[in-house]
């Protein structure tokens, strides 16, 4: 069994389960609310790359938002004297304080792009981004179209390999896909949210689906209860729209209900909860990368443990499938 998947149309090959860097960046606020995963120990998140590397994870996913280039340069720190071991996938569009640790607006001007480039070059200690993804979800056909063109000059250049967009919005991802170096959609997708048209995008123009969220903020490790509290220094407790299985910092009822119908077979052969959902989205589509978030190194053993386990077998997934949409599967 491959433990490593095509990247796209990029050329680049990469373990099927990536990490994702945003809880590394510690505290920052987007719109006035924490944005971050509270407390984190800069020594504790490296020496869990470095686990992540041992253990064949190759992808690495940050952004100049997370803790307004905290998580760069943690990033960057790590990677000393082993850059040719990963593939470094960061994402630019929000201007920020960095001394205020603030998200302020956005910005995907040709002028500011190169600015956010040499930024994150120069906190992640490299001459190169392997993936440069605009990290704003929504943006107008024109806007989106001068920021392909600016980013096909910067992988012409050598600056970037390849780009791609974190966004939602998977029809407005399509229009993207004429541009040669445009390789990647990352979306927010897990075994209680599929995203069907997003997976069939990338499918269709063999794109890599960058999947965040794969663990529903947390919720798919199984270590939630009714009972369970987050700090209001967490972005699960901070209020935010977006955050969809978490009210007030607690997990919603309905949401562990779900889950607990889906424990047995998330765990089926010797898997943990996690390691379930991951294999979950393995199975989903060849053309997927699922970004789980760490902090600890043993978050990040249990995360990739999937990748020795693989994707969950068809008969399991076909059991989800019937667990989760019960009117699709009537006598």
């Amino acid at each position: 069994m491959s433990h490593t998947r095509k990247l796209g149309r990029s050329g680049m090959t990469a373990g099927a389960i990536g990490m994702g860097c945003w809880a590394i960046g510690g505290h920052f606020t987007l719109d006035g609310r924490n944005d971050g995963w509270g407390e984190v120990d800069d020594a504790e998140s490296v020496r869990a790359i470095h686990l992540g590397l041992e253990m064949g994870a190759t992808l690495f996913d940050t952004s100049d938002a997370y803790g307004t280039g905290h998580s760069e340069e943690v990033l960057g720190a790590a990677l000393k004297g082993r850059r040719g071991q990963a593939i470094i996938a960061t994402k630019f569009g929000f201007t920020y304080d960095a001394d205020r640790r603030a998200l302020l607006s956005t910005d995907v001007s040709p002028a500011y792009i190169e600015w956010a480039l040499n930024q994150s070059l120069r906190r992640l200690s490299t001459d190169h981004v392997d993936l440069y993804q605009i990290h704003v979800g929504e943006l107008s056909g024109e806007a989106a179209e001068s920021t392909g063109e600016t980013l096909e000059r910067l992988a012409e250049s050598g600056r970037i390999r390849a780009w791609g967009w974190s966004t939602g919005n998977a029809e407005a991802a399509r229009r993207l896909v004429q541009f040669p170096h445009f390789t990647a959609v990352q979306q927010g997708a897990n075994v209680l949210h599929d995203v069907p048209e997003h997976f069939a995008l990338c499918a269709e123009h063999e794109l890599a689906s960058l999947t965040n969220s794969p663990l529903a903020m947390g919720l798919l490790s199984g270590k939630f209860s009714a009972q369970s509290r987050l700090p209001d220094s967490d972005v699960r407790a901070a209020g935010h729209s977006w955050v969809r299985d978490f009210v007030d910092g607690r997990p919603r009822p309905e949401t562990l209900a779900r889950i607990e119908a889906l424990r047995d077979l998330l765990t089926s052969g010797g898997r943990t909860p996690a390691q379930g959902a991951l294999g979950w989205l393995l199975a989903r589509s060849p053309h997927t990368f699922p970004i789980p978030g760490f902090k600890t190194e043993s978050q990040v053993r249990d995360n990739l443990g999937a990748l020795r386990l693989g994707p969950l077998p068809a008969a399991v997934m076909a059991e989800i499938d019937a667990v989760l949409n019960p009117e699709g599967h009537d006598a």
